[in-house]
Order: C-alpha cells, then structure tokens, then sequence
C-alpha cells in the first residue's frame, strides 16, 4: 500500500491505494491448481446421459465431413477417367449422380446431429453451471468470518457473474463443436489413412510440432489469463466499495482519486491481458504455418506417388482433403479451445472457495445439541487477536462467568474488546488460548448453526433486507420451532413483538402497514425504525441468550424509554449481555463489567461500582453527569442527538450500502438506468462503443487489415488447390515440375498467413484490452458521476452496477476478442464468391441460391438468442446483488443463520434464466443443425450441377475444381459465423445499458465545470421556506417550508424527532438532491448555482455509521484532502490527536501503514468514527457537517473528541446533529424540528426557559431522573 502523489496538468490529486493484498491467502489460491473435467463435478446422471448422447452425435457430426472426401475423391477417378475418354458421358453422369445423392444424405444427418449436440450441450451447460453458481454463493456463505477480512463483496460479484459466465461458455456448446471438430481431424486422417497410409505417415511427421506449438503457448495463455481474472476482481471489490459508499466518495469530491485507483487495476488487468493475447497470436501463427506446410508435403509426396506408379489422383486428392478438412478443423477448434483454457482459468477461483472448508463451519453437522438451555455463558482465561492484526492481542486472558437468565453489561472505552466477546460468542471467532461454555459445554464441542439459533443479535447497525416490515421480523424466526407455523399465527407474533419494541404504531401509520417493503437495506425507514425492526426481530423467537450491542443507540428518548422498558422484560429469565455506551440504559443489569484495553477491570452492579468514586466506572458515570438543568439539556440533546440519528436515517438513503442487503424480493416499481434501453441501432453502438477506443483505430485497422488477408489466402488456396489437381492430368515431367512450384507457393502463402496472424492477435489484442479497459474506466467513472438520486433506485444496487462492470463489458470484450476470427470468415466468404464468380459465374450464381436461407436461419438465431439474453439480464444482475449483499452482511446472515434461506432464495430466482436456456437449447439449436443441413445440400447442388457443365464442355477440371472449393470454404465458413451470434447477441445488449448508462447526465453533475466559483466562503447558511421530497418517494413531504439561519461561524443544532428531517437538511447543503421548492444559499448565493465542486471542497461531514475504506489508517484519512492539498506527517497527526485516535495507532505494530480491513471491520465503531473525525478535520474545511460525530464513543473519548470538534468548530460554521443533548447544550443557536419545519429556535437556556418541546425532551433524557 502506497501513498503517492500523481500530478496532472492542472491540479496535484493525493492517490490512496486501497488494499487489495490477499496475504498467505493468495500463495494458497496461486498454488491451487484445478482439472479441466473439475468443471463438470456437478453434473448429474441425466446430465451426462446427455453429454454422452451429444458426443455420440457429435462423432457422427464430425466424421461425414471428412466422408465427403472418399465420395470426392471417387468422383475425382470418374472425372479423370471421363476426361480422359475412359467411360462414357452417360456412365459418368450417372456415376456422378449417384455420388451427389450422398450430399443429400450427409445433410439429413448432419441436420439431426447437429441438433442433438447442440441440443444437449446447451441445456447440460444451463443446468450445470447453475449448480456451480448455486454451491459457489452456498460456500461464500458458510465461510468464517475471518475469511470476510480479506474477501471483497465485489470479489464475490465478479466470481458468480463475469467467472461463472467463463465456465458456462468453456463447458457447454463449444465442447460438443470442439470435439465434433476433433472428431473430423482424426476421422480425416483415419480415413486418409485407409486410402493412403504411406501418405498420410510422411504427413503425421508435423504432427508433434502441433502439439508441441499448442502445449507451450496454452500453459502460458492460462497463467496470464488467471491473472487477469485476478486483477478484474481486485478492480471489482475497489467498485463495490466506492459505490457502497457512494456519499462518503461524493461528499469528499474522491470520485477522480478512486477512479485512478480502479484504473491502476485495469491497466494490470491489461498487461496480463496483452500478453496472453501476444503469446495466443504466436500460437495461431506458429499453427498456421505448420499446417500449411503440410500442405505442401502432402501435394509433393502425393505427385511424387503417382509419378512413381504407386498410386492414383483420385486417392491423393482424397488424402489432400482429407488433410485439408483435418487442418481446416484444427484452425476452427482454436477458439473453443481459448474457451476451454478461459472456464479452467475461472473454475480454479470458484473452485477454491467452493472446496474451502472454514475451521468455523456453519454447515457443519458435527457437534452436540443440549436438550435442555439454561443459559449459562462461562469465558474462561480468554485471549484472542484478530486473524488480520496478529499483533495486537484484543482480549488478554479475561475470564466471566455470566449466570442464566442475568443481565450482563459490558461497558468500557472504544476498542477495549466489548464487541470482540459477543463475536467470540456467537463463534464467528475461536479465540487463540481460553475457551468459551454454554452450559457447562466448550461452544466448540456444539453444533454451530444450533448455537446461534439459540440467540439473538442486535448490533449497533442493524441490516434489514430488501422486503416486507413483516417478513424482516420473521426472519428472526428462522430456525425456532415457529418457523414454519401457521401464517395467521405468525403473524400474531410478528405484530406482538413488534409491539414490544415499539415499533407498532409507527408500522400501522405506513400504507401498506406489515406489507411495506423497507427498501434496499432499509433505507425507506429512519435509524430508529430500522432498529426497533431489529429489536422485534431479535426477540420474536424468545430466545435462550440475547445480545445487545448499543442496541438503542439510534432511538429518540422516548422511544428509548419504551423499548428498553420491552427489553428489560424482554430480558427476563433469560441470559443477556448488553454493550452500551448510555450508561442509563444498563444501570438495571445483574453485573457490569467495565474493561480496558482488552481487559476487565472492574465487575459488580451499578450500585457496588458507584461505591468507589476513584472507580473506572464511577468516571464513566461521573462523565455523563452535568448540573442539573445542564444535565436536562445535555441528555435532551443526547436524546435529539438519538432522534436526528432516527431522522437522518428515515430521511435518507444510506450511504454504506454495502450494510444493506437487497436479498429478498425486487419489485419493479422504482427502475433504474437499464430498465428500459434506449433502442440503438447496432451501428450507431457501433460507432459509439468505438468513440470509446478511437485512440486505438489505427491498431485496430490494422488488425482487421490482417485478419482479412488471412481470410483471403482460403479462396486464394482453391485457385492452387484447382491448379494442384488439374496438375494431375498432366505428363509426369510437367507434374514433377508443377508439384515443386505449388508446394513452394503453399510454403509462401503459410509464411503470409503465419506473419498476418501474428499481426492480427498483436493488434487485435491489444486493442480488445484497450477498449476493455476504457469502457470499464468510462463506465465506473460515470457510475461515480451520477447524483445520489441515481443511487436511491432500487435497480441501481451495488451488485447490479458491478455485474455491469464486470459481465456486460466481458461481453463486448469477447465481441473484440473475436473480431478477428468474424473478419477471416467474411473475407473468405466474400472474395471466395468474387473468386469463383469471375472463375465461374454460373455455378456460383446456383450455388448462391442457398445463401439466402443461411441468412434467414442466422438471423432468427440472432433475434432468439437476443430476447433470451434482454430476459435474462436483469434476473441475473438481481441474483448478483443476492451474493454481494450476502458477503457485505455476513454478520447479520450468520447470526440469523440466513444461508439456507439466502440460497433458496438465490436458487429460485435463477429458475427464470433455466427455464429460458432450456427454450434456447431446444428451439436455438433447430436454426444451427439447418444452418449446418444447407451447407451439405449447398454441396450437392454445386457438386451436381458443376457435373453437368464439365460433362457438356463449359468447364474444365481446374475451372469446376476451383469454383467448387472456393464455394466448398465459403459454406464451411458460414456455418461458423453463427456459432457468433451468441456473442454478438450479448454484446449489442450489453451495449445498450453501458451506452446508456455512460451517457446518462446527472442533473448534479460532478464533471460540469459551470456554476460560480466562491474563493472565500464566509460560511452563512439560510434556508428560505424550503420543500423537499426525496425523487424515489415523491408521496412523502420530508421537507415543509424549512426556515434556518445560520451565521458565519456558528455552532449551530438541529434536534427533533425520527423522521422531521434533520439528516435531510445536511444533504441537502452538500447538495446530494435539489430542493422542490424554496432556496438553500451559501454567503448569500443560492447553492443550486454554484459549481458543485467548489460547494463541496469547503465542506466536511462526519456521519453516525463512517464508511472507511480497505486501505491504511493513513491513507483513509488521506482521503478526506482536498484536491491540491498536501498535508505533510504531522499534519495527519495532528488531526488524529485532536480525534483522539493518535495513541491508539501508534501503539499498533504498523502505525499509520496499518490496514483497516473491507469496510474497516479490524477496528471497532469508536476508533472508526474517531478515523472519520480526523479524515473530516484534515481539510480544514470552512462548514463542519456533523451527523452524530461522536454516537459511537465511549464517555472518556467523547468528552476528548468533544472539545477537539468544540476547538474545530471556532473559525467555521458548524451544524451538528446529535442524540447526546450535551455534545450541543453549548451551540450558539439550536434548532428544535418537528414535521419538516422549525418548531422553536434559541439557545439552550432559552429553549429551557419556554419550557416546550426542548424542555420535554431534556427532561425525557435526564440521567440523574433514571437515577
């Protein structure tokens, strides 16, 4: 991880590298090494019954190609004979007649084949690698939580998307076309064999040159495309964290620094990239040449036997077309093999995690089940590190014996290890020495997944899923006896537990009341709510042990009051450990355990602790007292404080959407950007999609330059393959003669083709990663572009907007990657016409007829496969938000032990695409086997009608011969341009929602440089009869005519109740939505008519849940820099003392350089928002947004972080929301909201004296009351 300056030409950026090091587990998945026939370990009987019954098919398929060759070379006697005056014209005609029906019955075969191979392979391929997704998210979800430490969720999106997609296309048609390929080659050989085995011997000798050329260059071709696979989901889990965090990235205009990290992967990505594609031209190349040199010994040897007698032309015309048929299917077996390599290269990765084993298995079957729970929690000489900070010892030999049915508190300073117990608990951890009892039984002796069930977990930042109010508290339900009890009754339940945490009212005020969908993660409902749903959630199973972590941390006082009331009852005859940081909510508890940098240091009631007034706890308790009416307003602001938190969450959509989880259910009533595509026209994507790469057109017309010459030598070769064969009827002198200069000039032509493959895939390749590269770089940069309104969309979910970056540009990757193969074949296609029309116009005009058809028949294979993949594309971007929100919830699905219902969930939305592969693999495949039929009949006609003319005189040998190869490669090609359509299919889709979404302009731009430029901003804030409604839920007025005044410089509150908007408010002076009506100005300026960048670079916020980055301690708070700011050492430790973090880092073993974890999770809530704090500071900034700043600190570090934001504030203009009342007793001017307006303004002393609103709510949150 580095930190480094990258200067531009005009602005100096600070560039953070986020941390994408796997450590010891990326030696293990490099050295993990899997078999191609691996791929297939989930294929059932059925399914290889018809695989078998496809190869069977396949064989058949493959072996009349080169049957033809017996029949040709047949008919080469007859017309050899009939020239040389042998038989007669009604003998050859008839001859000739009866070997052309064999066309007809070739093509009858051929049909039924082709279809059956395809058939079945397609429909093998559907269901086979929906298995593989299927176990690959059910490994995912049984991993331990150790493995989430260095696992990204966008890593996980990339693997069932854009890898499963990579094996699905190496393991299901193009197998069966591959070995139908195969097939011909050995059949072409076995029967030149037959026909002329001292032939086809001289011509083997090439043979091991093949196969060596193909086994060097593969293995190379392989280890650089895993590479890449690396790379790009490296890129992914960098995207899923930006995007997760959108706000944070918005709010500190990072959006160009976390694209360049996005890109440095790319640009790696494309290195690998380049050099697998290098290494694949020199192997076609090398291939090339090799077979055409064969030609060559095959035509000299072949004149050398007839001159000596040992043979006849019609038998070396066979074995020529023989070897030419079984080079020709060596040259088309190459891309199936690159797909091959491509599925093994992806299926090691998914491979790897599905045959992981966690030593912490959730679905593990081994361990006991107590008949009888008590309850009784023993922690005895504990000590553990985290997995990913080994040297730094969280818990230091502690030992707790936590009685049954008792009320357990754990209080103390952030970080101390409150946290870390209740993960030991629930075994998301072993510990390292120590172990833990439930009843009297080691937890790790018990059956994993039944120990969980038997509690319940509510955390400080609860995740709800993506439906219904009621079906998030029955999942709370999943594994108890009332799982599966009757609706009506479950019900009951629901509603009676959502009563207890006094969550009811609120639900019953809602439209659709139990039935409201709460939105990806929640974000249709406030913190509050969220966390009441939680509540119920937890208790509704009346479980044995529940856990509390700051349970009530985002309730309002009044709230607060009634569910802790729900949860005292609640805690009743059953064992609970409760984190809390509001010591008023825990002084009830049977034992407090107050702990210190890992250990405990003091243990008894509230009572016996208060005892000791030199006591930690009594500090604890002493720092949450004031003077009285102080103490009234402190609390009244710590319960607004927990009410804005309500609020700002009910208002807003959150920003870590990586903490939200849209598994459940989608419905379609609010569409993001691909919902409905623009209708392109395939050239003007063409063309746009090309604007992209426009700096690489030289290369890539270079590339196409020499694919079209490559495509040109095959007609090229029937005009020497006519002559080669007309050579035959010439005196043995002349032969001899002839048969040195044309296999020279097939040396000549190999030599050309060998130098334009090598050119083509070096060009060719390197402008496929190119334009991969920058439309991956063009598309994640839009995406960072859009407002956050975009984001709001249900369909525009993290999982959703990574399988675009991932899956869809794979699409038009592989589109380019192929470009070069479709050029070949229309170039051979489109001179071998021209060719044999000025040779021959009549038979190619009959010949020509047929083409028609082929078109008609390509053209429905293209429209069938692009209805199936629109239909299926957004199905699958959905399912992809399934395993990315799984991975980024871990803790949440664990707890509930959610993976079975995850997966029935995930498995059930992937029967729609099944049932649509099926309908392809059926009807689809009827298209290609006539498409394959047409050539055989295409065949016959040529063959007999060119029959009649030589018969009749018009032609000669070399005329009919060389019109009827260049007709004979043409058709051979065609069928090969369908097996495309797939891939252009994808790719025009694919197009459309890129296109769409790269175009798409946000109505607050981030890149648009209009708007006025305030050098110096003074910081006045006024907000003039302001209304809002968010755009994605336009029924819900958040805003009614808001009134503020803030003054330059000051210190300024807003409190209320969830939901009144105050959260709202700071989004809107960041300017993340537009205001419905009324005005917002800035220094007397309307906000709306600024340049948004130069609005947000005065501005920092600090909010309740901070999003921190996979990166080092240093570079988040690196993070925070304005564009051109460059903060020396003691710049970022300054800031950090001032957040009271300072100490903390220098005594870990990397400091600074210390890593985070994904989403930070190797820190606790304090030391993440004491990190946010210092990143927020960093910048100096003229406005302080501060949206519950300090909601996760202890008491010792809020009253330092506290005065530090006190000392931040002066010289700036500060708005704090708080639930701590006495974080803002001092503000200069406090703002009390109610239903979207200013209900009562002041200062804190003149709120108390009007004794209204404020003064209730003071008195609500008093400490010395509950005391």
């Amino acid at each position: 991880m580095t930190t480094e300056k990258e200067t531009g030409s005009s602005e100096d950026i600070t560039v953070v590298q986020i941390n994408n090091d796997t450590n010891d587990a990326s030696t293990e998945r490099e050295n993990y090494k899997i078999s191609y026939w691996k791929l297939y370990n989930y294929a059932t009987k059925k399914d290889w019954i018809l695989m078998i019954f496809g190869l069977i098919c396949a064989v058949i398929a493959g072996i009349i190609v080169p049957l033809m060759t017996v029949v040709f070379g047949r008919l080469i006697d007859y017309l050899y004979q009939f020239q040389t005056k042998q038989i007669s014209k009604d003998v050859f005609l008839n001859k000739a007649n009866y070997f052309t029906t064999f066309f007809v019955y070739f093509a009858i075969i051929a049909f039924i084949t082709n279809y059956f191979y395809m058939a079945c392979w397609i429909a093998t391929g559907e269901r086979i690698t929906r298995r593989i997704r299927e176990q690959y998210l059910r490994a995912v979800l049984r991993q331990d939580i150790a493995y989430f430490d260095k696992l990204g969720a966008g890593e996980v999106t990339t693997r069932i998307t854009n890898d499963t997609n990579l094996i699905q296309d190496g393991i299901s048609e193009k197998v069966s076309m591959a070995f139908t390929f195969l097939v011909q080659f050995f059949a072409s050989f076995t029967i030149a064999f037959i026909i002329n085995w001292k032939m086809t011997l001289v011509i083997f000798v090439e043979f091991p040159l093949i196969m060596l050329n193909g086994g060097i260059f593969n293995r190379l071709i392989v280890n650089y495309k895993l590479k890449v696979l690396d790379y790009y989901s490296k890129s992914s889990t960098i995207a899923e964290e930006s995007i997760s965090t959108i706000r944070t990235t918005v709010a500190f205009s990072q959006q160009k620094n976390v694209s360049k990290l996005y890109d440095s992967k790319l640009e790696d990505a494309k290195s690998s990239g380049v050099k697998s594609n290098t290494f694949n031209s020199l192997s076609m190349g090398t291939n090339d040449f090799i077979l055409n040199s064969m030609y060559a010994l095959t035509f000299w040897f072949g004149a050398t036997q007839v001159i000596n007698g040992e043979t006849t032309t019609g038998k070396v015309v066979s074995v020529f077309f023989s070897v030419l048929i079984g080079s020709y299917s060596i040259g088309q077996i190459m891309p199936d093999v690159m797909a091959i390599n491509s599925a093994k290269g992806a299926g090691t990765k998914i491979y790897e995690t599905i045959e992981r084993i966690p030593p912490i298995n959730i679905e593990s079957e081994e361990g006991d089940k107590l008949d009888n729970v008590k309850g009784r929690i023993q922690l005895k000489n504990l000590s553990f590190f985290y997995p990913s900070r080994p040297e730094t010892k969280t818990l230091k030999n502690i030992s707790l014996d936590i009685e049954p049915g008792t009320t357990v508190a754990l209080v103390g300073s952030s970080g101390s290890g409150k946290s870390t117990i209740v993960s030991l608990v629930l075994r998301f951890y072993d510990p390292i020495e120590g172990e833990i009892l439930f009843d009297d039984h080691a937890i790790k002796g018990l059956n994993l997944k039944w120990l969980r069930r038997q509690m319940s977990l509510v955390g400080q930042e609860p995740v709800l899923f993506n439906t219904t109010i009621a079906k998030n508290v029955a999942h709370g339900l999943i594994g108890s006896i009332y799982e599966n009890i009757d609706e009506n009754k479950k019900h009951e339940m629901i509603v009676q537990a959502c009563t207890m945490a006094n969550a009811h009212d609120f639900i019953m005020e809602l439209t659709d009341k139990y039935e409201t969908n709460v939105g990806e993660g929640g974000f249709l409902l406030s913190g509050g709510q969220k966390q009441r749903i939680a509540i119920a959630r937890a208790i509704i199973k009346d479980p044995k042990v529940l856990l509390l972590d700051e349970a009530t941390s985002a309730l309002d006082t009044k709230s607060e009051s009634v569910v802790q009331d729900a949860l005292d009852k609640a805690s009743k005859d059953r064992t609970t450990i409760v984190i809390a940081h509001r010591l008023s909510t825990i002084r009830n508890a049977t034992k407090i355990v107050v702990m210190n940098n890992g250990e405990i240091i003091e243990v008894g009631n509230h009572d016996e602790l208060i005892q000791n007034p030199e006591g930690a706890y009594s500090k604890l308790v002493s720092a949450q007292k004031i003077h009285e009416e102080e103490s009234k307003s402190k609390d009244f602001e710590e319960e607004d404080s927990i009410i804005i938190e309500k609020d700002c969450t009910l208002t807003r959509v959150i920003t870590n959407r990586s903490s939200k989880s849209g598994i459940d259910e989608y419905n379609d009533t609010e569409k993001g950007y691909n919902t409905e595509y623009n209708r392109y026209s395939t050239w003007e994507l063409i063309r746009k999609i090309n604007k992209i790469n426009s700096s690489q057109r030289y290369l890539l017309f270079i590339g196409i330059a020499a694919s079209l010459i490559c495509g040109m030598t095959f007609p090229v070769f029937s005009i020497i393959y006519a002559k080669v064969i007309n050579s035959f009827t010439k005196p043995k002198d002349e032969l001899r003669k002839d048969s040195t200069f044309w296999s020279l000039m097939f040396l000549a032509i190999g030599f050309v083709v060998m130098t334009c493959s090598y050119i083509e895939g070096l060009c060719l390749g390197l402008a496929g990663e190119n334009l991969v590269l920058r439309i991956r770089s063009t598309l994640f940069s839009s995406i960072l572009r859009q407002d956050i309104s975009f984001f709001d969309k249900e369909d525009n979910n993290v999982g959703g907007l990574i399988s675009v970056l991932t899956s869809n540009v794979t699409d038009i990757g592989g589109l380019a990657s192929a470009l070069g193969s479709i050029s070949r074949i229309l170039a051979t296609i489109i001179v071998g016409i021209i060719v044999a029309l000025i040779i021959g116009w009549k038979l190619t005009l009959v010949v020509l007829t047929t083409v028609p058809i082929l078109m008609v028949a390509g053209y429905f294979k293209f429209k069938m496969m692009a209805g199936f993949k629109s239909r299926t594309l957004k199905i699958y971007e959905k399912s992809a938000q399934i395993a990315c929100d799984g991975a980024s919830n871990i803790r949440t699905v664990a707890s509930l032990t959610r993976e079975e219902d995850l997966l029935k969930i995930y498995s059930n939305m992937l029967d729609g695409p099944m049932k649509e592969g099926l309908h392809n693999a059926i009807f689809g495949s009827l298209i290609y086997a006539a498409a394959s039929s047409i050539n055989f009949l295409g065949n016959a006609l040529a063959f007999w009608y060119g029959i009649h003319l030589f018969a009749n005189g018009e032609y000669d040998l070399y005329k009919f011969y060389a019109v009827f190869t260049a007709v004979l490669y043409g058709a051979m090609s065609s069928g090969r341009i369908f097996s495309f359509a797939p891939n252009i299919t994808k790719a025009k889709i694919s197009a459309e929602s890129i296109v769409k979404l790269i175009e798409n302009v946000p109505e607050i731009d981030s890149w648009s440089q209009s708007g006025k430029n305030i050098d110096d901003i003074k910081g006045h804030i006024k907000f003039s009869n302001v209304y809002f409604r968010y755009p994605t839920r336009q029924n819900v007025p958040v805003l009614n005519g808001l009134n503020l005044n803030i003054e330059p410089g000051q210190f300024a509150a807003l409190v209320g109740p969830s939901g009144c908007g105050k959260s709202t408010t700071i989004g809107l002076i960041e300017r993340f939505y537009d205001v419905m009506s009324g005005t917002i100005q800035l220094d007397g300026v309307c906000i709306s008519t600024l340049n948004v960048n130069n609005l947000r670079k005065n501005i920092s916020v600090v909010s309740q849940e901070p999003s921190l980055y996979d990166m080092t301690i240093k570079e988040n708070i690196l993070f925070g820099c304005k564009t051109d700011q460059k903060p020396t050492q003691e710049d970022i430790e300054r800031v950090c003392k001032e957040a009271n973090i300072h100490d903390f880092i220098i005594n870990l073993q990397d400091g600074y350089d210390t890593p985070v974890g994904n989403k930070g999770t190797q820190l606790s809530g304090g030391q993440k928002q004491r990190i946010a704090i210092a990143r927020a500071l960093i910048r100096n900034p003229k406005i302080l947004l501060l949206d519950e700043a300090t909601s996760a600190l202890d008491s010792e570090s809020e009253k330092v972080v506290q005065a530090a934001l006190d000392q931040a504030a002066k010289g700036r203009t500060t708005l704090a929301i708080a639930h701590r009342l006495s974080t803002i007793q001092h503000a200069d001017i406090i703002f009390v909201i109610k239903d979207g307006k200013v209900a009562e303004e002041g200062t804190h002393q003149e709120l108390l004296t009007k004794k209204g609103i404020y003064y209730n709510m003071v008195q609500d949150q008093y400490l010395g009351k509950m005391n």
